[in-house]
């Protein structure tokens, strides 16, 4: 499946037109597009592209990854028919806030793709998922100077017509059932982008506390139980550095307490 640069281009346009935001860079963002048939890793071909004096904006979409990762460095499956994306952005932040880039993606996209009838949900930490099933992914990879954010890299992968496991769904298949919301590859791939622009540019101006509660209604298990270390928990939220805010339920005698649970502590699954 080959990726149309022209089609992108008009696809483009037209959600910058109707794109339904207050924030006026996400109407004036251009890309710098570079496209490849196969790649072990559009991160990885991102960094490279960087050290060569690449500016932000810049963006690498493969039609196949061969070397893809997810999160906590398991391999991201990507064979043809899938959008396989990365964008760099230059934040100047501090360390810290390397979560939040993450977030303001993840809740950047499912926005962009519920505005067109898509039910995208949120599954910590860095998941898209329709009906409990996972849709695609994010991994965030940053460069830091004097513990500041210089440079980013936010890669996606969403099932489009690729084969997926019993775990996942593409979107081919869900639009069976609700036909025409988004016609192209090309089309998902600009819609992806501008989620990931318009995500970003809200948690700059509004601030972590503006974003935190918008990305918290798309969590899909907010009150969902779960274990920890044996223990009986409720899954509250998400702190602003990323971890899981869970509730755990003691034994009725001493108050119910709040823990944080940093990712790569503990796995939701998708039941």
């Amino acid at each position: 499946m080959e990726f149309d640069r022209q089609k992108f281009t008009a696809a483009l346009d037209t959600i910058k037109q109707n794109y339904h935001s207050s924030e006026q860079p996400v109407n004036n963002q251009t890309f710098t597009l570079h496209l490849f048939d196969i790649l072990p890793s559009t991160n990885q071909k991102l960094w490279q592209l960087i050290e060569q004096g690449a500016p932000p904006g810049t963006v690498v979409i493969a039609t196949e990854q061969q070397a893809g990762k997810g999160q906590w460095g398991r391999q991201w499956y990507s064979p043809p028919g899938g959008l396989y994306l990365s964008m760099s952005l230059a934040p100047n932040l501090p360390a810290k806030q390397a979560a939040q880039l993450t977030m303001s993606s993840a809740w950047g996209i499912a926005q962009a793709l519920r505005q067109i009838g898509i039910p995208v949900y949120l599954k910590w930490p860095n998941d898209l998922v329709i009906s409990k099933y996972k849709l695609g992914g994010i991994l965030t990879e940053t460069r830091v100077q004097q513990e500041r954010i210089t440079k980013a890299v936010i890669g996606v992968g969403i099932n489009w017509v690729n084969p997926v496991p019993e775990t996942g769904i593409n979107l081919q298949s869900w639009q069976e059932n609700h036909p025409g919301l988004i016609s192209s590859l090309e089309m998902l791939a600009a819609l992806t982008l501008m989620g990931i622009v318009s995500g970003y540019h809200y948690w700059q101006q509004q601030g972590v506390n503006a974003l935190l509660p918008s990305y918290e209604k798309l969590l899909n298990k907010i009150g969902c139980p779960i274990e920890v270390n044996g223990q009986q928990a409720i899954i509250l939220g998400v702190s602003e550095n990323g971890d899981l805010r869970v509730c755990l339920n003691n034994d009725g005698e001493t108050p119910s307490s709040e823990i944080h649970l940093p990712v790569g502590t503990i796995n939701l699954g998708y039941s």
